[in-house]
């Protein structure tokens, strides 16, 4: 048993007018164990004391010391206490200094919920004392274990109300969902019809699988079900993928009108549909999946990267039947293998104990702060965004390319995705906003005015060329 050890007197020297307090706290921290102030084996002041003697919220500490964490400074011991760990500490670039990020990365952005944060890395603790070792060291079938392929289907029950696990399978992520779905479904010879801005991932495996894609025009409510006849005549696709709610990268979500208008097409023609539902479960919307309406032609993908976390690697797919998914099985397998057993369980963990619709209520909360920032400053300039998205989607004026758009924003330390990752043959002067890759929202803020300011210039006004 570790020796438990008197706390260590340690008191932080906090730079004065430093903020955010949280991260100040952990970056002298990082410090004295450099300079060997603190030594490995050291225990940490308890958070509440070092929060009276620091004269702090309680919670500002806690946010330091699971920072700690998460840099691999420290380790907690249950019952003990925190310490600071053995070997040699990196050391990280500032992070209070500069207000820009990089928003080309469309991620969930971090939600400020220290107890939240605790019960989800308790979810991933316990694992160890109910069968642990079996998630690191055993296979498990592809399509997943029961159990995990019932946790999805609670998950999904808001969402797909009559799915059941018979008919749900696990892969490892969406992206491995859509490899296993073309290599399964995709019809020789015949094109996959997309939106006419599609996800740069699927694109990515249509390329590498050279599977010819068919681009069906899209509006404000997404794709056009008369545009999509046309394709389906002219083309004759076997497939459509597509994106009904939140699309990225323009955030339309389809009618419920628009929805059916599509599966009369696609059954009309004998057209598979495979509906990427990444945004699904974080819009909050009441319209029904496409595999609400269709199930028997509709592949529903619903992947926890957007909506919870990137790390997992988890999707849910949702087939037509038994015999469906006794295929899909198999691609899987032949594909990817199986998804990781142990993300698998943290997702069941999760959500068997109402951890997951917490963090995804938090998630939203933070993703509509955060949208509502973008629209006061970029509304002006033709922001496209919808309620609890992480992305938004802007048009350029005043004479600007995306490419040089992109580029001065890119020398200012901001990152954003041109349209040509979307819409490579005809792409549009605009550019996608990732608005959770921020860490905070002041560094989100000093981005979003980047931009503004730029959006608001034209090209030769803005160079600094002489």
């Amino acid at each position: 048993m570790d020796e438990v050890r008197a706390p260590h007197e340690w008191r932080p020297t906090i730079p004065k007018g430093a903020s955010p307090l949280y991260l100040a706290i952990a970056e002298a921290l990082a410090s004295d164990i450099r300079a060997g102030v603190l030594v490995a084996g050291d225990r940490l002041p308890p958070q509440r004391s070092l929060a009276e003697v620091l004269e702090i919220d309680f919670t500002t500490v806690t946010r330091a010391y699971a920072e700690a964490r998460r840099r691999g400074l420290v380790e907690g011991r249950v019952g003990q206490g925190t310490y600071v760990r053995a070997g040699r500490v990196s050391r990280e670039a500032p992070r209070i200094s500069s207000g820009l990020v990089d928003m080309a990365m469309n991620l969930p952005p971090k939600f400020d919920d220290a107890s939240l944060s605790g019960r989800l890395w308790a979810g991933i603790c316990e694992l160890e004392m109910d069968g642990g070792m079996d998630l690191i060291l055993r296979y498990q079938e592809a399509g997943g274990a029961a159990s995990d392929r019932r946790a999805g289907a609670a998950w999904l029950a808001d969402r797909l109300p009559d799915i059941q696990e018979e008919r749900l399978l696990i892969s490892p992520g969406a992206q491995g969902a859509l490899l296993a779905l073309i290599t399964l479904l995709r019809k020789d010879g015949a094109p996959i019809a997309v939106e006419a801005l599609t996800y740069p991932g699927f694109r990515s495996l249509a390329e590498h699988l050279a599977v010819p894609l068919a681009h069906v025009a899209i509006d404000a409510e997404g794709l056009d079900p008369e545009a999509f006849e046309s394709v389906c005549r002219a083309q004759k696709p076997g497939l459509l993928y597509c994106t009904p709610t939140l699309h990225n990268p323009t955030t339309a979500t389809m009618s419920l009108e628009r929805r059916e208008a599509v599966i009369a097409v696609a059954r009309k023609y004998g057209v598979l549909i495979i509906e990427d539902d990444a945004y699904g479960k974080l819009s909050g919307s009441a319209l029904p999946p496409l595999a609400a309406l269709a199930p028997d032609i509709v592949y529903h993908v619903a992947g926890l990267s957007k909506c919870l976390s990137p790390a997992l690697r988890v999707a849910y797919v949702a087939v037509p039947d038994s015999r469906a998914a006794a295929r899909l099985a198999g691609a899987i397998r032949g594909t990817t293998s199986m998804a990781s057993p142990l993300g698998a369980a943290i997702a069941t963990s999760w959500i068997s104990t109402g951890s997951a619709e917490e963090a995804l209520a938090a998630i939203r909360e933070e993703s509509e702060a955060r949208r509502k920032m973008a629209v006061e400053l970029l509304a002006e300039h033709g922001l496209v965004t919808a309620r609890n998205a992480f992305h938004a989607w802007l048009p350029l004026a005043n004479g600007w390319t995306r490419g040089d758009f992109a580029a001065r924003l890119r020398s200012a330390g901001v990152g954003v995705v041109p349209s040509d990752a979307f819409a490579p043959s005809q792409p549009l002067e605009a550019v996608r906003l990732g608005l959770g890759a921020a860490p905070d929202r002041d560094r989100l803020l000093g981005s979003l005015e980047t931009i503004a300011d730029l959006a608001g210039q034209s090209p030769a006004m803005s160079s600094m060329v002489v």
